[in-house]
């Protein structure tokens, strides 16, 4: 696995042995990249779930500012240490060896606002499902916060809208699926209520 574009374009990335984790491969993870572009600029990127770090590490390379990733598994967790490494992104990448709760709770507690959450669970357990509900009234996003769920192609999202979400976009690929989701406003919550 390697950084497909920016600064750390080509760095080869190492990932977790077995089946622990599920790494995005290079096509999917370049489809992604090409809609979040315009959003990554000085971003401040939440990579929950992070695996092998390769998600957060490619937005840095192209142009995030700070990212955060959250990874509770230890194998996978030296490997995140070992690609800021590799990349140079010790500075602006902060690992967190904690699970996704924990890690939510030690950022709004520190104040961090995030502008891209990007999460990728384990398929069909509905991890999403309670992070995008303890999300929905977080201090960690606000109504700009883009939150980008990487899911099974069968995973529903039909009770999103009861959380206060609004469905921005969704790409469809062979076997899985990545749902686009904004907070939606206060007004725009009102107008709907009218």
């Amino acid at each position: 696995m390697r950084v497909i574009a920016g600064s750390a374009r080509r760095l080869l990335l190492v990932t977790v042995d077995g089946n622990d984790t599920r790494p995005t491969g290079d096509k999917i993870k370049e489809t992604l990249f090409n809609m979040l572009n315009f959003e990554l600029p000085g971003a401040v990127f939440v990579d929950l779930y992070s695996g092998s770090g390769a998600i957060a590490i490619e937005a840095l390379s192209r142009g995030a500012q700070k990212a955060y990733l959250v990874e509770n598994n230890r194998k996978a967790a030296a490997c995140i240490q070992k690609n800021l490494e590799t990349t140079r992104f010790t500075e602006q990448g902060e690992l967190m060896i904690c699970d996704v709760m924990a890690g939510i709770r030690k950022l709004e507690g520190r104040g961090v606002k995030a502008d891209i959450i990007f999460m990728d669970p384990p398929y069909n357990h509905e991890y999403e499902k309670n992070v995008l509900e303890r999300l929905s009234n977080s201090s960690l996003v606000d109504d700009s916060t883009l939150i980008v769920v990487e899911a099974s192609k069968e995973t529903k999202f039909d009770y999103a809208q009861e959380f206060g979400y609004q469905l921005e976009r969704e790409k469809v690929y062979k076997s899985s699926k990545h749902e686009f989701f904004r907070r939606k406003s206060a007004t725009a919550e009102a107008s709907e209520n009218e």
